[in-house]
């Protein structure tokens, strides 16, 4: 819809700096008012099916009543507008419905800040700062609350039949459960789709992991419709590997070397950290998974005596260490670790670290939903090499598995 150039220059004739224009009192907080304010008029006129000042017969006694005033929050302000009424009172604006206080738009700046970690103190001071508009408290929970029902849908959508990668970690939060407060798990599963894009299939919280935690999670995962997976990148977390092989037998579990390493020197002293590392540095990104155990030998022949612990945890795990040696260098990046769900993780603790604690599950559920939905915006392209890395797929696991 185009205006013309009277109309426009009408409009700005008052107009000497953007002051005028986004004031308190601006030119866009009066042109939304009178906008809004002819568009109830012109609802009216609809509903009452003849316009306002017509003296010819009319089908019904309904007439129009005068106005009523409401204030409405928007982005210039509070602004207070003028409702049209009828004599009957079955009139009800479209564009600003019977008890909406906010204007279109405004409710999506509340869920942008509390997507962003904001607490309620901090989204009410950030409002009355920036738009002169007070808010209460009940307001925030109001609007966010609508999204428990996106989180539900969310969490039950379809998933697709194929996923070549499965990555799957854990952050730990605080949450209110009962009169005490108590550290608990959030986990997240991220998955490379056949086009390459990275996936969010699913969020939990739970206090305590474990086989049977671990075995539900993977039979929703095939009831919305996943019937296989290729690779599963994990951190080490209890039962993973034998919930997963319950499942989905076909699916090699990869253990992600950065948690290997870091959970093989947490008692390390720092005058041997940089030594042991070297050392498990050449197991990992050894050519061949013979080489690798090679270097395991080594390592172990060298440090065996002051951590015996550190090899010995690697040769338990050593089935689950050595799936991506199959792969070309390019490849191990994308599978050795769970880098990838990682940055999630770090974007996740960079929003929740804003609150001591969530009053209950649901509330952590909520504002991770809505951190989560920020991060996947940026997932517009396929991870680097992941054309090359899908021929491999084909070849290692067959064209049968691997749909091209």
């Amino acid at each position: 819809m185009a205006f013309s150039k009277e109309i426009l220059d009408e409009i700005l004739k008052d107009y000497h700096g953007p002051d005028d224009f986004y004031g308190p009192d601006g030119i866009m907080k009066q042109l939304t008012k009178a906008l809004v304010e002819r568009t109830m008029q012109a609802e009216l006129t609809e509903h009452l099916g003849y316009e306002k000042h017509d003296q010819s017969k009319k089908a019904d006694e309904n007439r129009r009543n005068g106005i009523t005033t409401k204030e409405l929050r928007t982005d210039q302000g509070p602004m207070t507008i003028e409702i049209p009424r009828d004599r009957e009172g079955s009139f009800e604006p479209q564009i600003v419905p019977k008890h909406q206080r906010e204007f279109r738009g405004f409710d999506d700046k509340i869920l942008s800040m509390y997507a962003l970690g904001l607490t309620t103190r901090q989204i009410q001071d950030h409002l009355k700062d920036i738009y002169a508009v007070e808010v209460s408290p009940e307001l925030i929970s109001r609007v966010t609350d609508e999204v428990k029902e996106l989180v539900s849908e969310w969490r039950s959508r379809p998933l697709e039949s194929f996923y070549p990668i499965l990555f799957l970690d854990a952050l730990r939060a605080n949450i209110r459960d009962g009169a005490t407060v108590v550290k608990k798990s959030v986990y997240l599963a991220l998955a490379i789709r056949l086009d390459g894009q990275k996936e969010l299939l699913g969020l939990w919280i739970e206090q305590n992991e474990g086989a049977k935690f671990w075995l539900s999670i993977m039979n929703e995962l095939k009831t919305r419709g996943v019937k296989d997976i290729l690779l599963a990148a994990v951190d080490g977390l209890t039962g993973f590997p034998d919930a997963i092989a319950a499942v989905f037998p076909k699916t090699e579990v990869q253990l992600c070397m950065v948690h290997m390493v870091r959970n093989s020197v947490r008692f390390v002293p720092y005058k041997d950290r940089k030594s042991v590392t070297t050392g498990l540095k050449k197991i990992y990104l050894a050519p061949s998974a013979e080489l690798a155990s090679v270097a395991l030998d080594e390592f172990a022949e060298q440090w065996d005596k002051k951590y015996p612990m550190i090899s010995k945890s690697w040769r338990n795990r050593w089935n689950e260490v050595i799936p991506f040696f199959k792969f070309s260098p390019e490849i191990r990046k994308a599978v050795y670790t769970t880098n990838a769900i990682e940055s999630v993780n770090y974007t996740i603790q960079k929003i929740i670290k804003h609150r001591q604690s969530f009053p209950n599950d649901d509330a952590a559920m909520k504002l991770i939903f809505m951190g989560l939905k920020n991060i996947s915006k940026k997932w517009t392209m396929p991870i680097r090499d992941w054309g090359a890395a899908l021929n491999q797929f084909a070849v290692i696991y067959g064209e049968d598995r691997v749909p091209l």
